[in-house]
C-alpha cells in the first residue's frame, strides 16, 4: 500500500450486519475518484465475527484489520487506528452505516487542496441532517452542542465523522477522555483555524444495537471540563 491518498478508520465493535455494506460504499465512493485509500478496521475483539468478516474481505479490498485484546470503546480505538495510519490524511467514520460514504471524496478534496487541515462531517449546516431521530435524541445532541459551543466554533462538534492532515497531530497533547476523539483535535490539534464542515447526512444504524449510554454522556461532560481546563492554562 505505498503513495497512499487516505487511511480510512474504523472502530468496530459487533457490526458483523453492516461491515461487508459498509466496506464495500467506502470503496466504492473512493475508487470512483481515484483515491487511493486503505481501510482500517479497529475491532474490540467483536464476539460476532466482525473482525473476521473484515479479514475475508481483505481479499478483494485494501484493508487492515487490527484487533484489540481488551474492549475500551471507541476513543483508544480511534487512536489506535491513528497510530496505523500510513497516509497523510486520515478519516474517522463509524462502522453502522450512520455516515455516508459517498462524502468521503469531497471532504478529501478540501484537504488536498489546502482549503482546510480538518473537515468535520456535519449534521448541522445548510444541507446537513439526520434521520429517524426521536424528540429527545434530539434534544440530547442540542445539549451536547450548547456545552461544548464555548470551544470550538464547529457547529456540529460532537461528530464522530472527521478527516484531517496529520501534521495537526505535531506536538499536540492528544488524550481524550471517551469516544469524542473529533471535538479533542478540534480543541488541541495545530490546524490553525483551518477546520471546514461538510454537510451530511446522519442516517440512523438500520442493524445491531446503539454503543451510546449514561457511560458515554458522562465521558463526554468529564471531556468537557479537561478541554476547559486545557483551553484557560493554554492561552497564547
Amino acid at each position: 500500500m505505498k503513495n497512499l491518498d487516505l487511511s480510512v478508520i474504523v472502530p468496530t465493535y459487533n457490526e458483523n450486519k453492516n461491515i461487508e455494506t459498509m466496506i464495500i460504499r467506502v470503496c466504492d465512493a473512493l475508487k470512483k475518484h481515484d483515491i487511493k485509500a486503505e481501510l482500517i478496521i479497529v475491532d474490540d475483539s467483536s464476539p460476532d465475527g466482525t473482525a473476521q468478516l473484515a479479514e475475508k474481505m481483505a481479499n478483494s479490498y485494501p484493508i487492515r484489520v487490527y484487533i484489540r485484546t481488551k474492549r475500551e470503546g471507541p476513543g483508544p480505538a480511534i487512536l489506535d487506528g491513528i497510530r496505523l495510519a500510513k497516509a497523510r490524511i486520515a478519516c474517522v467514520m463509524d462502522g453502522d452505516l450512520s455516515h455516508p460514504p459517498e462524502a468521503l471524496p469531497a471532504m478529501y478534496e478540501l484537504i488536498r487542496s489546502g482549503q482546510a487541515l480538518m473537515v468535520i462531517g456535519s449534521r448541522h449546516i445548510k444541507g446537513g441532517a439526520t434521520s429517524k431521530w426521536i424528540w429527545y435524541r434530539k434534544f440530547l445532541s442540542w445539549g451536547a452542542r450548547a456545552l461544548g459551543n464555548l470551544l470550538t466554533p464547529v457547529k456540529d462538534l460532537t461528530s464522530g465523522y472527521f478527516m484531517f492532515d496529520k501534521a495537526i497531530l505535531d506536538n499536540a497533547e492528544i488524550d481524550p477522555i471517551g469516544c469524542k476523539v473529533g471535538l479533542e483535535l478540534q480543541v488541541k490539534g495545530r490546524h490553525g483555524g483551518k477546520v471546514m464542515e461538510y454537510p451530511i447526512t446522519f442516517v440512523e444504524r438500520s442493524a445491531g444495537e446503539s454503543k451510546m449510554g449514561w457511560r458515554e454522556t458522562r465521558q463526554y461532560i468529564e471531556h468537557l471540563l479537561s478541554l476547559s481546563w486545557y483551553k484557560l492554562t493554554h492561552r497564547q
